[in-house]
């Protein structure tokens, strides 16, 4: 297995483990912030696919998924979810009110199958590239890639987790 199989491989795991959840992300439960955190479990998952799809879109220099298929009409969030949540304050996070679990796995695999299809375009010589010279290491596009898949992973952890309290946690 070479590094591209490895991402390919890896970058299916979060929309996977999001899938799985699906019985569990009911309109409270999505609309839920457990321990009074400003992020509810709706918010991770659409930070989740927001992430991928901008930062892919950056690196491929292709339209995101957000507009190119219609998810910012359908999600209705206008200019609040154009962004991908970081740095939200505690009000724009909260703002963020999505209702509609499969609109938010569909949404999130879109975008994972376009991160793959990405990959699936590139060499592992392309993995050495350096794509952002402001950090120190200057970052490469492997790093940045498994930098994506970590974030979406994390945030889909923390959607399961945070389901899976109690109500009222």
């Amino acid at each position: 297995m070479d590094a591209l199989e490895v991402l390919v491989d890896a970058a299916g795991r979060p929309v996977e483990a999001a899938l799985a959840l699906r019985p569990q992300l009911a309109r409270d439960v999505l609309l839920a912030h457990p321990g009074g955190h400003d992020n509810s479990i709706a918010w991770l998952l659409w930070h989740a696919a927001r992430e991928i799809d901008v930062q892919r879109a950056q690196l491929s220099g292709t339209q995101e998924v957000w507009t190119a298929q219609g998810f910012r009409e359908r999600f209705a969030l206008g200019e609040a979810g154009d962004g991908v949540g970081y740095g939200h304050t505690p009000e724009q996070a909260r703002a963020i009110r999505i209702e509609d679990a499969d609109l938010l796995l569909e949404h999130l695999a879109a975008v994972t199958a376009e991160l793959v299809a990405y990959l699936r375009t590139l060499t592992e010589a392309d993995l050495d590239a350096v794509i952002d010279e402001s950090w120190d290491p200057p970052v490469t596009r492997g790093v940045r890639l498994v930098s994506i898949i970590d974030d979406a992973a994390q945030h889909v952890g923390q959607a399961a987790y945070a389901a899976g309290m109690p109500a009222g946690a």
